[in-house]
């Protein structure tokens, strides 16, 4: 499917809420603006940019909206996201996961489009792949090192500089060491402030230390890249870094709430359901959003407030209290008093609708094609924002 084929389409006037099918997506504009917001203050006070990561939202529209320039910088973790948001005139961007040689060829076919997009490796054998394509192209690969700054993921130990500089030098092989990168993922099991201040001035110190160690061996280093949602919100000292990568941020979810670095009020996106059924001898409440409208992730299970598969609201997007989808099948999801808390269960109807909020916003917004757009309580549908998913 082309990017043509994805772009918005003006809804007819007016649309309500009440005129959707459920379950759909929606997406509070008004909330993700003060998401995008807030956390451009609080970089630009710390003197680094933003390259927003675009694998949240999928979508050129947000894309537009939280990038700095329609041109970008971006990051993507898909070369699909990379091709999709090229079209849409996106020029600089990382595709920030391990490259596999297999796919350089579509790497260089974006290069070659003028989109100055770099990977990311950790390996001399990625290193030597990279080279060995560009210098058959003609063309340098730009490519940053991954650095392992938690033990979260992959990765070069910050403080292996033997690792460091034979990547570096089987890139100097035609292709361009373009710096080094880092993702704080452990930082989502943080449950502190403290926790996450820690986190995130880890996360500084490796990436900085890996990015002295290249330079002081003769190798440029211009690009010094970290970034998670709970790091970028908690980093008091940016001192070397030269940008930013974060992407829940833009909706926010139950688990980023979980983890204190937003309130349920922060969370921009919904599914809206239709209450389907009731068995009330069991405390009940049956709706039409199963785990393909919610997704499967139980990321707040681990967490100390489990909210299930989401955290059901009014039809306005006021949280009912402690009342969750508790359950899931395919197209059926289960309403109930979160256990222990001695909540009510509302009294809704057959045909009353609801909101559902995501533990994962990537998760439940793959599963869905568009974004219905709405602003706060308003009942209008202002736009329908589309959204692909996929890797081919």
């Amino acid at each position: 499917m082309t990017y043509a084929e994805f772009q918005t389409k003006p809804e007819p006037e007016p649309l309500r809420l009440a005129d959707l099918e459920t379950p759909c997506l929606l997406l509070d504009a008004d909330c993700m603006d003060r998401n995008i917001a807030r956390l451009r203050q609080r970089l630009d006070a710390l003197g680094v940019s933003l390259r927003p990561h675009l694998k949240t939202a999928k979508s050129v529209d947000v894309a537009r909206r939280v990038m700095s320039s329609a041109a970008g910088p971006a990051t993507v973790s898909t070369l699909k996201e990379a091709e999709y948001f090229a079209a849409a005139g996106v020029r600089d961007m990382i595709y920030a996961v391990g490259i596999a040689p297999g796919k350089l060829d579509k790497v260089l076919q974006l290069r070659q489009k003028d989109v100055d997009i770099a990977v990311v490796l950790d390996t001399v054998e990625q290193a030597q792949a990279v080279a060995a394509a560009s210098r058959a192209a003609g063309q340098a690969i730009p490519a940053l090192i991954e650095i392992d700054c938690d033990g979260h993921r992959s990765g070069i130990l910050p403080g292996d500089a033997a690792s460091l500089l034979a990547i570096a030098q089987a890139l100097t092989d035609g292709a361009e060491l373009r710096g080094v990168l880092t993702h704080a993922g452990a930082s989502y099991g943080a449950r502190t402030e403290q926790a996450l201040i820690e986190a995130a001035a880890q996360e500084r110190r490796a990436v900085v230390q890996a990015a002295e160690t290249l330079r002081a061996a003769g190798h440029a280093c211009p690009v010094v890249s970290l970034g998670s949602t709970p790091t970028a919100h908690f980093a008091t000292d940016l001192t070397g870094v030269s940008e930013v990568r974060a992407g829940v941020f833009v909706f926010f979810d139950l688990v980023m709430t979980g983890i204190g670095v937003c309130t349920v009020d922060d969370i921009a996106l919904s599914v809206m359901a239709t209450v389907i059924g009731h068995q009330r001898e069991k405390g009940w409440i049956l709706v039409d959003a199963g785990w393909m409208a919610m997704s499967q992730d139980r990321g707040t299970a681990k967490q100390p407030v489990s909210q299930g598969y989401g955290l059901v609201c009014d039809s306005t997007g006021t949280p009912f209290g402690d009342i969750i989808l508790a359950d899931a099948n395919q197209e059926h999801g289960i309403v109930t008093v979160r256990p222990g808390s001695g909540a009510t269960l509302p009294d809704l109807k057959i045909g009353d609708r609801v909101r559902i909020l995501p533990n994962h916003a990537c998760a439940t917004g793959a599963q869905h094609g568009s974004y219905r757009v709405v602003r706060g309580t308003s009942d209008i549908v202002e736009a329908n924002w589309q959204r692909f998913g996929g890797w081919s």
